[in-house]
This record gives structure tokens, sequence and C-alpha cells, in this order.
């Protein structure tokens, strides 16, 4: 129920008109329990700007295959100017977890898309608005680099931002970080998985490190 990433190697290509969707599972290897994850993400790139969107599922063992918890994203693009390199997104997050409910989030700021040999970075700088909440900031690094000629990938992202403490005037940072790595089986069908790394990320205080196991459709 985590936030995941395929977009980056679509946007950060240049190139207009661009779509891809996908469906992922994994598995995930935790401490005290072991469960199912499923993604469906959906990127499109035009002349204006891009349009990304995701639903997580987790499936926990004692709900017996229904969703234990749910997690969205939903993020438009606006160019600055006649390229993509220069943004501004809007941004709308919300979900439910076994704890509770993740409360609903909005996003807004500038990005910077760049270019470097194969490697393709992307980073946000994004003002957060939560309901009861002071104002809150945000900061989000997207990666994405192909290896083996094609047929692998490295992508991932890393967020920090801050939230309210408790009982308290000041301020929490939280990160969280997921780099995947996958492997091409076919033109539709990868094989991987992901390292999830936080710290801070509610429920758990401090550092908190998810391996998975996965599988990806590349629907288009």
């Amino acid at each position: 129920m985590l936030k995941k990433i395929v977009f980056i190697l679509s946007f950060l290509s240049l190139s207009n008109n661009i779509k891809s969707q996908n469906l992922q599972l994994h598995y995930d290897f935790l401490e005290d329990e072991n469960y199912f994850t499923s993604t469906l993400e959906m990127f499109r790139v035009n002349d204006k700007g891009a349009t990304f969107w995701f639903v997580d599922f987790d499936y926990l063992s004692d709900t017996k295959g229904s969703a234990s918890s749910g997690y969205m994203e939903f993020a438009k693009y606006f160019n600055l100017g006649n390229s993509n390199k220069y943004t501004f997104t809007l941004q709308f997050n919300d979900g439910v977890a076994y704890w509770g409910n993740l409360g609903q989030a909005y996003l807004a700021g500038p990005t910077f898309n760049l270019s470097l040999g194969n490697f393709s970075l992307s980073t946000e700088l994004l003002y957060m608005y939560k309901q009861k909440n002071d104002p809150n900031g945000q900061l989000t690094f997207v990666f994405y680099m192909p290896l083996l000629n094609g047929k692998a990938e490295l992508t991932g992202f890393a967020d920090i931002w801050t939230i309210d403490k408790e009982n308290s005037n000041s301020k929490d940072v939280v990160f969280m970080s997921q780099p995947q790595f996958w492997y091409l089986l076919s033109e539709k069908i990868s094989i991987g998985g992901e390292m999830r790394i936080t710290n801070n990320f509610y429920p758990v205080n401090g550092w908190k490190y998810t391996a998975t196991f996965g599988l990806k459709w590349n629907m288009e």
C-alpha cells in the first residue's frame, strides 16, 4: 500500500503521445507476515503535459483473500513552455490501512525533468495540504535507467515530507523510497521486485525495510 512509479520512463523521454499501463503483483516479505500487493498504473503523455494514476491493494492473510488496505494517487502535469522539461503538477492522494484512514492529501508544485545519457531524473518540490493539519512540504525524486541493453530496468523514487507531531507544534520528517528492478521476459511480461525503505512512516518509528518479489504485465 505504498506509492509506485512507472511513469518516469515515459515522461522523461521528452516525447509526446506516449501511453503506458501495467498491472503488478508483489509478494511482500515481512518479519511477522507475508502478503500480496497488487498495483494498477496508468500514464499518458501529450503535447500539453501528462496524466498519471495508480491504485494499490494489500491482501493480508486474515482477510481471506479480500483487500485489507488500499491507496491511490492521481497526478496531472502541465508543461511550462514547449517541452516537458519544466512542468507544474497537481496531485491528490487518499487511502485506508488496517490501522485507519490515511487521510486525503492535496499537493501542488513545480517539477524539473533531466536526462543524463541513459539515466533520467525527475525532481518535484510540492506544497502539501491535509485537513486538520498545518501546511507541509514534500520533495520527490524519481529515477529510471535501462540496463542490459534494454532487457532490464532500474527505476524508483524517494519521497521526503514533513508531518505534524502529535500534541506538539513541531514537525517530523518522513522518508520513503522504493527502488525497483525488472527483467523483461518478453515485451509484455517482466519479473523482478522492489525494496521498500521507510523512516518514521506511520505506524513504525525509525527505519523499516521490506523486500518484494514481483511480476509485471505491460498492458500497452
